[in-house]
C-alpha cells in the first residue's frame, strides 16, 4: 500500500500523477485500486531491467469532496459511474465525459461541445497572425490552423487523451493534446508549437485559441466574467444596474450573481430595454508582468471604452448566459506576456472567445539575432569574442529555427453562468493544477534518481543555505522580472556587481540554458523536501529549458543552445543542454506526455554528432565527423547519451538503446584510463566505442551536466558491466588528489583541474563506495572553502527595488547545492564540523 497526498491542497478536478516502485516489487500488468473506492486508471511509464514496474502513472476524475490523501493498493479498480467514452466515427472522434460530449473533427480542433445534448460551443480552433516585417502598420495575414492527424492515445475509462497535429497555415507545426476525465466538464489543452520561419521575413503577430459560444439568452441574461488579481470583472451584455430608473433590488442582485432575470417589475425599465446599450466586445490585454488594460465596446466600428486596469491578471474568463456558456483560460497568463483575452460578438447569436498566447496588441514577435556579428567570421575571431563577452558566436548559428514553446489552456462548459466561488476555483486550478504525489521518504525508498537523501536535524546549517539559495532565485525572478513568452522558466547566468543587475546583455553571461545543471539542483531539492514551491519552480524551468533552449527540427534537431543573450543565440549546439536527465523527473512525477515527446526526440541523438562537432573551434587535431568514428566526450556528451538511452530503454523497452548503453559502458571500462581518457570514437553502426585510445584528457566540465547522477543510477542498476564502476570510481577518486598522488598512479598529474567544490561530490561518492575516510574528509574540505555572508543586500538607486547577493552565480549555486546534497547523503559521518559548507563563487568557463 502506498499513500499519495496532494502537492498543495485537495482539488476537485481530474488529475494524473506518477508513483515509483522498488525494483522487483511490482510485476508488469499489475492492477491498482484506491482503498476508498475512487475509480483510478493506471499505466506503466518505466520498468526496471528485470521487467518489474519502476514508475506507474495513475489518474482519477473530479470529485465534489476529494480526500486529503489516497491509499493506492494492488487490486482491481472500481469502475467510474459515468466513464469516459471515446468513439471514432469516420474522421471524427467523439468523447463523452458524462453530461458533456466533445466532437473532434479535423481540420479544426473541436467541432462542437454539448452539455446534456444542447450545443454550447462550436468550432474550437487555433488562429494566428503573420506579417513580413516587424514594423507596426504592416499588413497582417490571419490564418486558421489545420489539423492533419488525430491520434487517440488513451481511451478511458477515467482519462482519455487525444493528440492533434498540424500547422498554422504553411508554418509553425503544432501538436495539441486534449485531456478528458470521467465526469468532468472541462478539457485541459496542451499546445506546443515549433518556430520554423525565416527570422528576417516571418513575424508572428498573434497566436491564439478561439471558440464560438452559442448565445441563446436575452442580452440582460448574458454574462461576462474576466478575472483580475483579486476578483472578477462582473458584467452583463445589457446591464440592469446603475440605471436612472431602478429595475428593483432583486433584479439587480440576480443579474450580478449570474442568475436568470425572468421578470422586471418596473415598467419604466422593462419598456426601455431596447435603449440600454449592449456591450458586444471585451479585451483584457496583459502587455507586461506588471500591468493589464481592459476595454469594451458596443460593436465593430464603435469606440472602445476604457475599464479600470490592473496589475497581474490570472488569465481566465467566461462568456455565456443562464442557459450555458464557456470558461476559458491560459495558465501562467501574466508570466508569459504579452497575452490577451478577447470576447467578441457577445450581443449576437454566437460569441467568440479567444485566448491569445501572443497578443496581437504587442509588437510582432521578433526572433532576429541580436547583433550583426561584428566581423567574427573565423574561428580565431570567434574565440577572441569568447574571451571578452563569453559569447560563442558563429554566423548562421543564432537562428531560432526549431525552438518550441508549450502552453497549457483550459476550456470548461457550463449549463448556466457559474457563481463567483466556482469561477475562483477554476482560476486557482488553472494556475496551480492539482497533483498527487508520494512523500519524499517513499520516493527515496523506491531507489529512483540515484544518490540523494532526506534533510536531517544534524545539518540544519547546510539546509538553511540550500533554502537560502532557492529563495534567492525565487526573489530574483520576481524582482528582475524573469518573465515573458520565451523567457519564463529560465534564470540568469552571472551577476554584474557594478551595475547591480544580472548580465542580461553580455554575451554568454545572460540566460542560463541549463548551464551546470540548475534543473538537477531544483529537482533534487524537491525530491528531498516535497515542497510545492520548489516543484513549481522546477516545473517552469523544465517546461522552458526542454522547449525554448532546444532545437526540435531542422539542422540542429535534438541539440540545445549554450547560455546567451537569446536562448537560441549560441553556436555551441550540444546534447548537454537537451539531455533527458533534465526532463525525467517531471515526466515520471506527472506522466506529462509532452515531456515524453521531448525525450522521444532523443531516440537517436548520437546521430547529431554528424552535424555539429562540439569541439570544432578548439580541436588541436584534424577531424571531420565520421559515422564510424565520431568523437564523443566521455563527460558532457556520453552522460547525455547515457541518460537518453537509459530513459528510452526503461520507458519503451528499446533494445537498441539498451545495447548502446551497456555496450558503451563496457567500452569505457575497457579503455586503459577509463573516464580519464576524456573522449573516444563512436561507430554509429554498432553503437560502440573504439577502445584503443590510451591518453589522458580531463575537463572540469565533464561532471557538471549530470554525469555523476547518471553514473550513480547506472551503478545502482547493477547491469553486469565489469569494470565500469571501477572506471568511474577511479575518476571520482583521482580528480581531487594532489598532483603528486595523481602522478604516482597515472605517471602524470591531471591538467585543467578546477571546480573543486563541485567535484567534492565525486570524492564523496568514491569514499562511500570504497570506505576511504581520508577521501571523505578531502571531500568535505573541498566543499567547505572560502567563507562569505549568506544574506541579501538592498540596492539603492536601482531601476526597481531589488536585493542582491553579488557572490552568487547560477553555476556556483547549482553545483554547490548538488555537491552539498550528495555529500550529506554519502559521507555525513565524516563532516569535520558544524560550521557549514561555505560558499565559493567559481570562475567557470564553459
Amino acid at each position: 500500500m502506498t499513500t499519495v497526498q496532494w502537492l498543495e491542497t485537495p482539488c476537485r478536478q481530474g488529475v494524473s500523477w506518477g508513483v515509483p516502485w522498488a525494483r522487483g516489487t511490482v510485476a508488469e500488468g499489475t492492477e491498482f485500486a484506491l482503498c476508498d473506492g475512487t475509480p483510478v486508471q493506471s499505466w506503466t511509464t518505466a520498468t526496471w531491467p528485470d521487467g518489474s514496474v519502476k514508475w506507474s502513472a495513475h489518474a482519477i476524475g473530479p470529485s465534489e469532496q476529494p480526500e486529503s490523501s489516497y491509499e493506492l493498493v494492488v487490486g482491481a479498480p472500481a469502475a467510474p459511474r459515468r466513464p469516459v467514452v471515446v468513439e471514432r466515427v469516420d474522421s471524427e472522434v467523439r468523447v463523452s465525459t458524462g453530461a458533456v460530449t466533445w466532437v473532434l473533427k479535423p481540420p479544426g480542433l473541436i467541432a462542437s461541445i454539448s452539455y446534456n445534448d444542447q450545443e454550447v460551443v462550436r468550432d474550437v480552433r487555433l488562429v494566428s497572425l503573420r506579417q513580413d516585417a516587424p514594423d507596426e502598420g504592416v499588413a497582417r495575414e490571419q490564418t486558421t490552423a489545420t489539423v492533419d492527424r488525430i491520434t487517440v492515445e488513451q481511451d478511458g475509462p477515467v482519462r482519455a487523451v487525444v493528440r492533434l497535429e498540424g500547422k498554422h497555415g504553411d508554418w509553425l507545426p503544432f501538436s495539441v493534446r486534449l485531456y478528458f476525465y470521467a465526469g468532468a466538464a472541462d478539457v485541459r489543452i496542451v499546445h506546443s508549437f515549433v518556430w520554423d520561419g525565416d527570422p528576417d521575413r516571418d513575424f508572428l503577430a498573434g497566436l491564439g485559441l478561439s471558440a464560438d459560444v452559442v448565445m441563446r439568452d436575452e442580452p440582460h441574461n448574458r454574462h461576462i466574467r474576466l478575472a483580475g488579481p483579486s476578483g472578477f470583472l462582473t458584467e452583463a451584455v445589457r446591464g440592469l444596474t446603475g440605471l436612472r430608473r431602478d429595475p428593483g433590488e432583486e433584479v439587480r442582485r440576480t443579474q450580478v450573481a449570474g442568475g436568470a432575470v425572468e421578470y422586471i417589475p418596473n415598467p419604466e425599465v422593462a419598456d426601455r430595454l431596447h435603449l440600454i446599450p449592449q456591450w458586444n466586445d471585451y479585451t483584457l490585454d496583459q502587455t507586461s508582468a506588471d500591468g493589464f488594460t481592459l476595454r469594451k465596446r458596443t460593436g465593430a466600428g464603435q469606440g472602445w471604452i476604457t475599464i479600470p486596469s490592473g496589475t497581474r491578471a490570472p488569465g481566465y474568463g467566461y462568456v455565456g448566459g443562464v442557459s450555458g456558456g464557456l470558461g476559458f483560460g491560459l495558465r501562467d497568463f501574466w508570466k508569459l506576456h504579452p497575452t490577451r483575452l478577447d470576447i467578441r460578438n457577445a450581443a449576437s447569436d454566437v460569441a467568440t472567445a479567444t485566448v491569445w498566447m501572443w497578443s496581437p496588441s504587442a509588437p510582432a514577435m521578433d526572433v532576429r539575432y541580436w547583433h550583426d556579428g561584428m566581423d567574427q567570421d573565423t574561428y580565431a575571431e570567434q574565440l577572441e569574442g569568447l574571451e571578452i563577452t563569453y559569447e560563442d558566436y558563429e554566423p548562421g548559428f543564432g537562428n531560432a529555427h526549431g525552438v518550441a514553446r508549450t502552453h497549457e489552456l483550459s476550456l470548461c462548459v457550463h449549463d448556466t453562468t457559474p457563481s463567483a466561488e466556482e469561477l475562483s476555483e477554476h482560476v486557482a486550478l488553472l494556475n496551480s493544477p492539482g497533483l498527487l504525489t508520494v512523500s519524499p521518504a517513499r520516493l527515496l525508498a523506491a531507489g529512483v534518481f540515484g544518490t540523494w537523501s532526506l534533510p536531517t536535524a544534524d545539518h540544519q546549517d547546510i539546509e538553511a543555505r540550500l533554502n537560502f539559495l532557492f529563495q534567492y532565485y525565487v526573489g530574483q525572478r520576481e524582482q528582475r522580472r524573469w518573465y515573458g513568452f520565451w523567457d519564463y522558466g529560465d534564470v540568469m547566468h552571472t551577476y554584474d556587481r557594478d551595475r547591480h543587475t544580472w548580465r542580461y546583455d553580455v554575451g554568454g553571461f545572460a540566460w542560463d540554458n541549463s548551464e551546470l545543471s540548475p534543473d538537477l539542483w531544483l529537482w533534487y531539492q524537491y525530491l528531498r523536501t516535497g515542497r510545492a514551491d520548489v516543484f513549481r519552480f522546477a516545473e517552469s524551468m523544465t517546461r522552458h529549458t526542454g522547449e525554448v533552449d532546444v532545437h526540435h527540427l531542422g539542422r540542429w534537431k535534438g541539440l540545445g543552445s549554450r547560455h546567451n543573450v537569446q536562448h537560441w543565440g549560441c553556436s555551441c549546439k550540444q546534447v548537454r543542454i537537451s539531455s533527458a536527465i533534465y526532463r525525467r523527473f517531471y515526466y515520471y512525477l506527472t506522466a506529462d506526455e509532452r515531456t515524453g515527446d521531448l525525450m522521444d526526440e532523443l531516440a537517436t541523438i548520437e546521430e547529431a554528432f554528424l552535424v555539429v562537432d562540439p569541439q570544432r573551434k578548439v580541436r588541436p587535431d584534424v577531424y571531420s565527423p565520421d559515422p564510424h568514428a565520431l568523437s564523443i566526450e566521455l563527460g558532457v556528451d556520453w552522460g547525455a547519451l547515457a541518460a537518453a538511452w537509459l530513459t528510452r530503454w526503461e520507458r519503451h523497452g528499446d533494445e537498441r538503446a539498451r545495447a548502446r548503453l551497456v555496450g558503451t559502458m563496457s567500452d569505457i571500462a575497457a579503455l586503459h584510463y577509463g573516464f580519464l581518457t576524456g573522449s573516444a570514437r563512436l561507430d554509429l553502426s554498432t553503437g560502440r566505442f573504439d577502445t584503443s585510445r590510451d591518453t589522458i584528457a580531463v575537463s572540469h566540465l565533464s561532471s557538471l551536466f549530470g554525469l555523476p547522477e547518471i553514473c550513480s543510477e547506472l551503478i545502482d542498476l547493477d547491469l553486469d558491466v565489469p569494470g565500469f564502476e571501477k572506471a568511474w570510481l577511479d575518476y571520482c577518486r583521482l580528480y581531487l588528489l594532489s598532483p603528486e598522488e595523481q602522478k604516482a598512479e597515472l605517471g602524470q598529474p591531471l591538467q585543467g583541474i578546477s571546480q573543486e567544490q563541485a567535484h567534492s561530490r565525486l570524492a564523496a561518492y568514491a569514499a562511500a563506495r570504497t570506505g576511504d575516510p581520508e577521501l571523505a574528509r578531502l571531500a568535505w574540505r573541498k566543499l567547505s572553502v572560502d567563507t562569505a555572508e549568506w544574506k541579501t543586500t538592498p540596492v539603492d538607486g536601482a531601476l526597481m527595488p531589488v536585493d542582491e547577493a553579488a557572490f552568487i552565480s547560477t553555476n556556483g549555486a547549482s553545483q554547490y547545492a548538488l555537491a552539498a546534497i550528495q555529500n550529506l547523503t554519502l559521507i555525513p559521518e565524516h563532516r569535520p564540523d558544524r560550521g557549514g559548507a561555505a560558499w565559493r563563487s567559481p570562475d567557470v568557463r564553459s
